[in-house]
């Protein structure tokens, strides 16, 4: 079944006003920016109360949603002309949008609580909320335009967000140079994006979602299109080879980890390649297999890089990249996996939110220490903080029952079916998960204490354990919610299409019980490695693969070797070429008329009689040169 290409305009009802969502936490950061150090006492507190704002008019347009027809579940809010007689802006509340809305509002505001506690002590803690507020304006409407131009703005506004955010403590180099490399890599993705928009516009002369009708053919330029926005997606949600940034923007603080590099922002590309199915999906497109073997490929880089890092935000990062590599993968299946990835990417902004406000709240009771070498033991004195931990943990490796499980099952048997090899690639993935989560567990909270003289490992107060629990509760019970009976399926068909035959989930399907056991045999050897035996206090050296994932892959180095070093070559080569090639000519030339008009001004003395004695002069010579022509 296609989406239903019908749309309801309506200004009434809470759909009328979804732009609210918008609002809020764009006026809560207006004023919190404006008013500067007068809101230091109440600005978090503001902050809080604008997301939660957001969310409340998210549930209350998702229940109207859930109230309509299944034909009039794609309503369109007008909210002006932008660019006259080519695009107005306006809105789209469709299942897609609405399901994304729901989880930055929800998910967000439980982020802004759990920063009250976590950013307490700093004094920038206002302004922190603010750029918190603009991050969720900028995301909700990105999810929620109905073209690509209000798309490209919140897309762009996402980016700033996230540059202000991990340089948030600019004052240390390392989290200014990461943000703006952040910046700096997001851009090249941004640029095929807006390529791919100018290709769209020339091709169908029009930007709005509505107006795309599924194409049934790929051409040369719909597979351009489709290749460009998978650029655009890489670069937002850090896949290969466009994921450099990711590892080094866990310099930001914690909750920034938790809600724009587990929850939401790097979900975005996920977002954009399914509400641009049409690109992907005409018959035979190549475009579709690029967004698949993308996300095996990344999935599989990024669980490698988890392997290696002691980190544990780095190592959150890496497992991040992966996550996301089964999203991209399952939204590269087409309509039989867009419901299992669309499902992947919402409980996995439960649990991965989980496990980054969790290692936040390690750091909190251990001086905000990294090191997960100088952890262990910490279950005693944490216990809150290692029980929703241990539940986020069982849901990302896909422990039976829980929300990963669900999801990220169906997008590997969905993947087996369709793309084998890749599928297969996503079952071993799977495995390295079970090995550098269970690795990161017992780092942290079991083995025997390898802290400093000066750490007193306490748990968090409730501010912060709150939204913990909340978290843990959904990582427990939403995917199974979302995915069996195919509920997410049939919600999301309006917006997205439903595949010609619906998929039943198999408890005990041979690729199940494959991945489960490569799980098992993966947790297994990290318990032999890290749960039996003592963990080193210093790092090993290890070898040759470790210190490849230990450098992400260099991934910097290739970065530097194939787009750097040319980039600055050429460069030079402009320069050099600038200077002694066309200023030369320039000079050159100027030099020449200035030192001939120089010595040629000696000439005019201004005296008759020189004047006279040239003409002389120049008569004989001329009179000469006519009498030697003659004789020849």
């Amino acid at each position: 079944m296609d989406p239903v290409e019908i749309i309801q305009h309506t200004t009434g009802g809470v759909i009328g006003l979804s732009w609210l969502m918008i609002a809020f936490p764009l006026v809560g950061a207006t004023i919190l920016l404006v008013f500067n150090r007068y809101t230091n006492r109440w600005g978090h507190l503001l902050g809080v109360a604008m997301s939660l704002a957001s969310f409340v008019v998210a549930v209350l347009a998702f229940v109207e949603l859930l109230g309509l027809p299944e034909a009039q579940r794609r309503q369109a809010v007008h909210l002006w002309e932008f660019i006259p007689g080519m695009v107005d802006m306006g809105l789209l509340i469709d299942p897609l949008s609405i399901a994304f809305a729901l989880l930055i509002t929800g998910v967000g505001s439980l982020i802004h609580i759990y920063s009250i506690g976590y950013m307490s002590h700093d004094p920038d803690r206002r302004r922190f909320f603010a750029y918190l507020n603009l991050f969720v304006a900028a995301m909700l409407l990105l999810v929620l335009a109905d073209n690509y131009v209000g798309l490209f703005i919140g897309w762009e506004g996402v980016g700033l967000a996230s540059y202000l955010l991990i340089g948030f403590w600019q004052f240390k180099p390392s989290a200014a140079v990461a943000a703006k490399k952040a910046f700096v890599v997001n851009r090249v993705g941004d640029f095929g994006l807006l390529v791919g928009m100018f290709l769209i516009w020339t091709t169908f002369g029009t930007l709005a979602f509505a107006e795309l009708k599924p194409i049934t053919a790929e051409n040369p330029t719909t597979l351009a299109i489709g290749l460009l926005l998978l650029l655009g997606a890489c670069g937002k949600s850090a896949q290969l080879p466009l994921q450099s940034w990711l590892l080094d923007a866990m310099e930001g603080p914690t909750p920034v980890s938790a809600l724009i590099h587990a929850a939401t922002m790097v979900t975005a590309g996920v977002y954009l390649v399914v509400r641009s199915g049409a690109f992907f999906f005409p018959e035979g497109s190549g475009a579709a297999l690029a967004v698949a073997v993308v996300g095996a490929a990344t999935l599989l880089a990024g669980a490698i890089i988890g392997c290696a890092k002691d980190d544990i935000k780095k190592g959150l990062a890496g497992s991040t990249m992966s996550q996301i590599g089964y999203m991209m993968l399952g939204a590269g299946l087409g309509p039989v996996g867009y419901a299992f990835a669309i499902g992947h990417l919402i409980t996995h902004g439960f649990f991965k939110a989980d496990l980054f406000l969790g290692a936040g709240s390690v750091m909190h009771g251990m001086n905000d220490e990294v090191n997960m070498r100088k952890y262990g033991g910490l279950r005693t004195y944490m216990p809150v903080t290692f029980a929703t931990f241990f539940i986020g943990y069982l849901a990302i490796i896909g422990f039976p029952l829980l929300s990963g499980y669900f999801t990220k099952e169906g997008i590997i048997e969905t993947a087996v079916h369709a793309q084998p090899i890749l599928g297969w690639l996503a079952v071993a993935g799977a495995g390295i998960t079970g090995f550098y989560m269970s690795r990161m567990v017992f780092m942290t909270f079991f083995g025997e204490k390898r802290w400093e003289k000066d750490a007193h490992p306490h748990e968090s107060p409730t501010v912060m354990t709150v939204p913990l629990i909340v978290l843990s509760i959904g990582s427990v019970f939403l995917g199974g919610y979302l995915i069996l009976s195919n509920r997410l399926m049939d919600w999301l068909a309006p917006a997205v299409g439903a595949p010609a035959a619906r998929p039943e989930f198999h408890f005990t399907s041979t690729t199940g019980l494959a991945t489960l056991a490569l799980v098992a045999v993966g947790a297994a050897f990290a318990w032999y490695k890290y749960g039996r035996a003592e963990v080193p206090a210093v790092q090993p050296r290890g070898s040759f693969l470790t210190t490849f994932a230990r450098r992400d892959l260099y991934g910097d180095a290739i970065n530097e070797s194939l787009i750097m070093r040319p980039g600055q070559w050429l460069t030079r080569l402009a320069v050099f070429f600038d200077n002694r090639g066309i200023d030369g000519v320039v000079n050159g030339l100027a030099a020449g008329i200035g030192g001939s008009s120089g010595r040629l001004r000696r000439l005019q003395t201004g005296f008759a009689r020189t004047y006279a004695l040239s003409i002389l002069f120049g008569a004989a010579i001329l009179t000469g040169a006519l009498l030697l022509v003659g004789n020849i």
